[in-house]
C-alpha cells in the first residue's frame, strides 16, 4: 500500500547465467562451515531499524551467531530489543550489550569474534580497522590492519537526485519539490540516504521555478530536533562555506532550520558539498550543462560517479511521459551509476524500506578508501555478491504515505463529495487520475492512447520461462535476468 506501482530489480554482476546465480543462493546453508562464525554488529545511532535488520541478516542469511554492541545514541532501545528477540536471546544466538567507545574497541579485538558489520561513517570504520587517533592514521598509511578479521559496512554517502529536465506542470513542481523535500526531512535529516545534492540542467526553463517551490516546501516543515552528536558544528561549517545558503522555516533551540545551498559551483571539486556528508538538514544544488535531457543524464552521471564521494544510492525524478531518446538515456543512467541502490522516481531509500532488494555500497571499495562500505545487507533472496538493486515507481497515484504534507493538506475537506462504497477513492481525489500520469499541463489533459498504444488488444505477449518468470514478493517484482527498468 506504501509502494503502489513500484517495481524492483537486484542486478547481479555481468557474466554470471541464471543456473549459477540460483546454485549461489543461500550459499551459507550450501558451503560446509567447520567452525560458526560470531559476527559483532556495531550499531547505528540515527534510525532504530537499522541494528535489528543487521543482526538479522547476519544470522539469518549469513549464518551467524550475533553480538549487537548498540549505539549511545539510541542504546534506550536495547531492552526493548531483547524482549522484540527473547527467543533467539535465551537460544544464545544473540547478545545485545551496550556501551562507550572502550566497550566497543574491547568487543573489536576479542579472540572470539569471527566478522565485523558496522554502520557508520569512514572514520568510524578506520578507527575500526587501523585503530583511532595518529596511530591508526600512521598504519593506514602503511596499509597496515588492526584487526585480521572481515569488516562490512554501512557508510556515508552523499546521495545525488539528478532531476532531468522536461515541460512539467505546476503540479509537477508542487509535487516533485515535496517528494524531494522528504528526502532532507525524513529523520530531520540524519540519513545516510538523505538528498545531499540536487543535479539539474543550467538550461531548463523551469529549473528556478522548481528551485523556489523546494524551498516552499521546506519552509513548510516544522523544524526537528537536531539530536545527533556534532550536526550543529557541521551545518555551521557549511555555512562558512556558503554564507548564501538559504535558511528556511523556523529554527530554535536545540534545532536546525532546512538549508539549501543553491548554484554550487560544478567545476569546483572540492566544495565540501561534493566530498563532505552533510549529516544534518542541509543539502545543495548545482547546475550542469546540457543541451537534450539525454546529455544532461550523461554528463550527471559522469559528474555522480567521478566527483561525488560515496556509492550507497542514487534518485532520477523523470517525467513519467517521455521520449524515446529520453527513456534510453534513463536506462543509461540507472545501468552506468556507480551505486548500490538506483531509483526512478523513488527516493532511492526505497530500496531499504522494501527489504527484499540488496542495500550497500557499490561493490569495489578498500580498506585505504571505503566510502559507502562494502558488502550487503536486506537481499532477503539470498542473492550472492550483488551489484546493485534498481527500483522504479510506474505510476503516479496516489501520493505516496513517506511524501511530507503541510499541515491544512492532511485534513479531510468536508465539502468534498465521498466515493460510493467499493469505487476506488484515488479516481475522485486525484488530480491525474484520468491518465495515471501527470498531464502535460495543467490546462491540457494527456491525449488518448489506442489500443496498441496502451497495450490492451495488443497481441499476446510470449510464454514466461522458468529463467525469466518474475518472482513476486507483495507487490514487488524482481528478475535473475537484465530487463530494462523504463521501457
Amino acid at each position: 500500500m506504501l509502494y503502489p506501482g513500484t517495481r524492483a530489480e537486484v542486478w547481479l554482476p555481468p557474466g554470471r547465467s541464471a543456473a549459477e546465480v540460483r546454485g549461489q543462493q543461500a550459499w551459507a546453508y550450501r558451503e560446509p562451515r567447520l567452525d560458526p562464525v560470531v559476527e559483532l554488529a556495531l550499531g547505528a545511532g540515527n534510525v532504530s531499524s537499522i541494528a535489528p535488520r543487521d543482526l538479522l541478516y547476519g544470522m539469518i542469511v549469513e549464518n551467524r551467531v550475533v553480538v549487537l554492541k548498540c549505539n549511545p545514541v539510541n542504546d534506550y532501545l536495547a531492552t526493548h530489543w531483547e524482549r522484540s528477540f527473547r527467543a533467539l536471546v535465551e537460544a544464545g544466538f544473540l547478545r545485545i550489550v551496550t556501551g562507550d567507545a572502550a566497550a566497543g574497541a574491547y568487543l573489536v579485538g576479542h579472540p572470539d569474534v569471527g566478522h565485523i558489520h558496522m554502520t557508520g561513517s569512514d572514520k568510524t570504520f578506520e578507527a575500526v580497522v587501523f585503530g583511532p587517533g595518529p596511530d591508526g592514521a600512521a598504519r593506514k598509511a602503511r596499509g597496515e590492519r588492526l584487526v585480521e578479521v572481515p569488516v562490512t559496512a554501512e557508510g556515508g554517502n552523499i546521495s545525488p537526485v539528478i532531476i532531468v529536465p522536461g515541460r512539467w506542470s505546476s503540479a509537477d513542481l508542487r509535487y516533485q519539490a515535496a517528494h524531494v523535500a522528504t528526502m532532507l526531512a525524513n529523520n530531520a535529516g540524519f540519513n545516510c540516504n538523505a538528498a545531499r545534492v540536487l543535479l539539474t540542467a543550467a538550461a531548463w526553463p523551469q529549473r528556478e521555478a522548481f528551485l523556489d517551490a523546494l524551498e516552499h516546501a521546506l519552509a513548510s516543515l516544522p523544524a526537528r530536533r537536531a539530536y545527533y552528536r556534532g550536526a550543529a558544528e557541521l551545518h555551521a561549517a557549511f555555512l562558512q562555506q556558503h554564507p548564501d545558503a538559504r535558511r528556511l522555516g523556523k529554527d530554535g533551540e536545540g534545532t536546525l532550520p532546512w538549508t539549501l545551498v543553491r548554484g554550487a559551483d560544478p567545476n569546483d571539486a572540492e566544495d565540501p558539498c561534493f566530498t563532505t556528508e552533510a549529516f544534518c538538514s542541509l543539502m545543495a544544488e548545482t547546475a550542469l550543462p546540457g543541451e537534450s535531457a539525454s546529455e544532461f543524464l550523461d554528463r550527471a552521471v559522469h559528474f555522480c560517479n567521478d566527483t561525488l564521494s560515496g556509492t550507497l544510492c542514487a534518485s532520477l525524478i523523470v517525467k513519467q511521459r517521455r521520449d524515446a531518446e529520453t527513456a534510453a538515456a534513463i536506462n543509461r543512467a540507472v545501468r552506468d551509476l556507480r551505486y548500490g541502490s538506483v531509483a526512478v522516481n523513488l527516493w532511492a531509500a526505497s530500496a531499504y524500506a522494501l527489504n527484499v532488494c540488496s542495500w550497500g555500497a557499490y561493490p569495489g571499495h578498500t580498506d585505504n578508501d571505503i566510502q559507502s562500505g562494502r558488502g550487503t545487507v536486506a537481499n532477503t533472496l539470498m542473492l550472492r555478491d550483488p551489484e546493485k538493486s534498481g527500483h522504479a515507481r510506474t505510476i503516479s497515484l496516489p501520493t505516496p504515505a513517506r511524501v511530507v504534507r503541510r499541515p491544512h493538506q492532511r485534513r479531510a475537506d468536508p465539502a468534498r463529495p465521498r466515493p460510493p462504497l467499493g469505487e476506488p477513492l484515488a479516481r475522485h481525489t486525484h488530480p491525474y487520475a484520468r491518465g495515471g500520469t501527470a498531464p502535460l499541463s495543467e490546462d491540457q489533459p494527456p491525449p488518448a492512447q489506442s489500443a496498441q498504444q496502451s497495450g490492451r488488444g495488443a497481441s499476446a505477449p510470449e510464454p514466461q520461462t522458468s529463467a525469466t518468470r518474475p518472482r513476486t514478493v507483495g507487490r514487488v517484482r524482481t528478475r535473475l535476468v537484465e530487463r530494462s527498468l523504463i521501457s
